[in-house]
């Protein structure tokens, strides 16, 4: 099955079924994963980022990102440029990149990254997924903050604090309006353990309602992603010049953990 969250035609869809020689097409993720998702108030009030573009479920490979056209973080109204903390570093062969922030006060923090267009070969799309995490550092509020993505999901959820099997809600935006209807793409970041046994189980899709809300129950310990799926309203040149849609996501990525 091919993923048709940017709702293509069906001449469209056929075509990339037989670009990929009728193989699923694997879902991207662009993974923010911060070393912990809650620090505490006394010691070392640091946390380490590592940003991949990957296939988080099947655990790769990897895909080579560029230094993002943005990365910052987000605290109370304040915006601050992280770009400078980046450290490339190799993943699959690939281009990754690794950061690390010190928290100055408590408060909730949302760490976000716009990434270069990713040029697909095989759908004939680019791929630009705003990506986003929240780290808590001494009880903030304002997790819910948003950083103003053409596409995004405002947590209905606080996304930190979440026991395995919790229900995750939130919102799809998109240009700040309530995206229904729309695919949301979750997987689990695998440790290895589990293998999914057959394609429809590495990658869980839901619908946002009429209202753009969604929902889903973690159903393991770990990072999830939730990714929702928009068109861009303008195509990019691909690399011939021709026009070409631009798949734009919205992620959030939250961690469950079991309660012992």
């Amino acid at each position: 099955m091919v993923r048709c969250g940017a709702r293509w035609g069906m001449a469209a869809v056929a075509a990339a079924w037989l670009a990929l020689g009728g193989a699923a097409a694997d879902a991207h993720f662009l993974e923010l994963i911060p070393s912990t998702e809650i620090v505490p108030v006394e010691g070392d009030r640091a946390v380490t980022l590592d940003l991949t573009f990957t296939h988080p479920m099947e655990g790769g490979p990897a895909m080579n990102l560029v230094p993002p056209v943005r990365f910052g973080v987000l605290s109370g109204d304040t915006h601050g440029d992280l770009r400078g903390a980046l450290t490339a570093r190799d993943a699959d062969g690939k281009t990754a990149y690794t950061a690390t922030h010190r928290f100055a006060a408590p408060g909730a923090y949302v760490f976000y990254v716009e990434p270069a267009p990713y040029w697909e070969e095989a759908e004939k799309v680019h791929i630009v997924h705003y990506t986003k995490t929240v780290v808590d550092v001494g009880g903030g509020e304002d997790w819910d903050a948003l950083v103003g993505f053409p596409v995004e999901i405002r947590p209905l959820s606080r996304p930190y604090g979440l026991w395995t099997g919790n229900l995750f809600r939130g919102l799809a935006l998109k240009d700040g309006q309530p995206l229904p209807f729309a695919d949301v793409e979750i997987e689990w970041k695998n440790d290895g353990s589990v293998t999914a046994p057959s394609d429809p189980f590495i990658t869980q899709v839901v619908r946002t309602g009429p209202d753009g809300v969604f929902a889903y129950a973690m159903p393991r310990a770990g990072w999830w992603g939730f990714n929702v799926l928009a068109e861009a309203d303008r195509p990019l040149p691909g690399p011939d010049g021709t026009p070409a849609a631009v798949e734009m996501g919205g992620t959030i990525w939250v961690k469950a953990v079991d309660m012992k």
